[in-house]
């Protein structure tokens, strides 16, 4: 009967070790899921310097800017030779060239633009004298031939170069000779014939090259 109790106990007794060793795993587990991570580190994010400013990038100064005309009204058509083409025009005062015309681009090339105003139609004869760059002579004689007709009669090619057109009304001429750029421009030129006395009058106006 000893026997049988002894046995008993010491079941109850290898139970119990085995429920306490099951209980410390179990609270080990419980501190290990309780342990939280390092917080990690977080590197600020480090600011894109700005781009240098560009240094702009200056005009070429053209090697061959035009040659200024040193001539006056009265010299690119005479109050004589005026007279003669026709009484009734007379030197205009108040004349400026039309900005955007052809005489306005011979201002701007150094060059002379003048007026003439009809007293009794007053109409207006712009003639203007220029010598513009070098480089810039086929680009006009170009742009000429693309939008005039030739006209032979205001001198002999290649020395001399003549052109018209009738635009708006008014008859456009342009005329080319050695370094010189002319322009001409007026309701009385209805045809190139129009314009040829004083077109061979500034011609034979013009200091020789």
């Amino acid at each position: 009967m000893v026997q049988p109790t002894r046995n008993r106990f010491a079941g109850f007794a290898r139970a119990g070790a085995v429920v306490a060793v099951v209980a410390g795993t179990i609270a080990l587990s419980g501190c290990a899921g309780d342990a939280k991570p390092a917080p990690t580190a977080t590197h600020a994010a480090s600011s894109t310097p700005s781009a240098a400013p560009s240094t702009p990038t200056p005009t070429p100064t053209p090697s061959d800017p035009p040659t200024p005309v040193a001539l006056s009204c009265d010299q690119i058509v005479t109050a004589d030779q005026m007279y003669a083409y026709n009484p009734n025009f007379g030197a205009d005062p108040g004349y400026t060239p039309t900005a955007g015309s052809l005489e306005a681009s011979v201002v701007t090339d150094k060059g002379v633009a003048c007026g003439w105003l009809n007293q009794t139609s007053n109409d207006v004869i712009e003639i203007a004298v220029a010598k513009p760059p070098a480089s810039d002579l086929d680009g006009l004689k170009n742009s000429a031939i693309t939008t005039s007709q030739p006209v032979p009669t205001y001198g002999v090619p290649p020395q001399v170069e003549g052109y018209f057109a009738l635009r708006g009304g008014k008859g456009e001429v342009q005329i080319f000779t050695g370094a010189y750029w002319v322009v001409a421009n007026s309701p009385a030129f209805q045809e190139p014939g129009d314009a040829a006395p004083l077109m061979q009058n500034v011609l034979d106006n013009l200091p020789k090259q």
